[in-house]
């Protein structure tokens, strides 16, 4: 089993994720993969095999007024192919998460259109660097637009819309206030797109009462045969919210919002979670918390302490994605 952080290294803050200058001092993708080729070393000498990139890795290759940066996968193409020998020669499995803003179901054809463009530029950049299929653009269904049961159809009929190419890489994650396990699953019956588990928006959004087991298992068996799933999972923040209040005496408390991410992943749960899914087909996991690579370093020496036999497992395990 895998484990894997989001973009940004805390443990190195150093080290960049992507060129985040503004378009008028020229960023590139070729500037985004020199950063990247740190990263991999980074993870390599870490022991670290799963990353998801920055989504924004190419900057502005899809802006609509700015023709200029719409080049930048064939300009990289040679820099592409180098940065994904690299991962392959370290193993590290790579993905994409792009942002709220992409959005295939909503009514509106130009963001439809626009959250295609977006898809197709990940999936290239995929492709591009001979990305093995366990390499996959993570999304969500979108929004309801006052009707579930249409807003997953516009989801399917974009999906089919998109080129074979960029359907190859997508995943469909379940979230944590619109579209539950339940919904991702008839989705995945309508396209054939292989399902992420997120463990924290099911247990904030679980409309069918569906068993974290039970929806892990249904997800992991929308993968084909020879790639490893993934999952994401996260603690949730358990932290009270204090915030100042003008013209009161004492500040407002606030209860924690159970959907924010915790800084580091709350070992005990991840392990009970491991433990009651064992029996189940292997898996990598996607930590999603605050402390970044931080976190996945404290679970790993956690797991060596509290649960010797998963560390163990975890360290042994072959990795898959042929």
């Amino acid at each position: 089993m895998r484990l894997g952080f989001v973009a940004k290294s805390i443990a190195r803050p150093e080290l960049k994720s992507h060129d985040a200058r503004r378009w008028q001092n020229n960023p590139h993708l070729s500037v985004s993969l020199a950063y990247l080729r740190d990263m991999l070393l980074y993870l390599a000498h870490s022991r670290i095999d799963m990353y998801r990139m920055s989504s924004d890795l190419a900057p502005y290759a899809t802006h609509p007024d700015m023709p200029q940066f719409h080049k930048q996968v064939a300009e990289c193409a040679a820099e592409l192919a180098a940065m994904g020998e690299l991962a392959r020669s370290r193993d590290i499995r790579l993905s994409f998460h792009p942002g709220q803003h992409v959005v295939l179901n909503s009514p509106e054809p130009v963001l439809v259109a626009h959250s295609a463009a977006d898809l197709t530029v990940l999936a290239s950049i995929l492709d591009a660097m001979g990305c093995r299929p366990e390499a996959v653009v993570v999304m969500h269904v979108g929004g309801i637009y006052e009707d579930r049961q249409r807003a997953c159809e516009r989801f399917v009929a974009a999906y089919r819309a998109l080129p074979a190419a960029v359907r190859r890489r997508l995943a469909l994650e379940n979230d944590d206030t619109r579209f539950g396990v339940v919904d991702t699953l008839w989705v995945h019956g309508e396209t054939g797109v292989p399902l992420i588990f997120d463990n924290l928006h099911h247990r904030l959004n679980n409309p069918d009462g569906r068993s974290p087991q039970a929806a892990l298992a249904a997800c992991l068996a929308t993968w084909p045969a020879g790639i490893t799933p993934k999952i994401h999972f996260s603690s949730p923040r358990t932290e009270l919210n204090i915030e100042p209040a003008p013209g009161r005496p004492t500040p407002l408390i606030r209860p924690p919002q159970w959907r924010n991410h915790a800084d580091y992943v709350n070992p005990f749960e991840f392990i009970d979670f491991m433990r009651a899914t064992s029996d189940l087909r292997p898996f990598d996991v996607m930590l999603e918390a605050k402390a970044k690579d931080l976190a996945l370093l404290q679970l790993r020496r956690d797991l060596a302490t509290y649960a010797p036999e998963l560390a163990q497992e975890m360290s042994a395990a072959p990795h898959g994605g042929k």
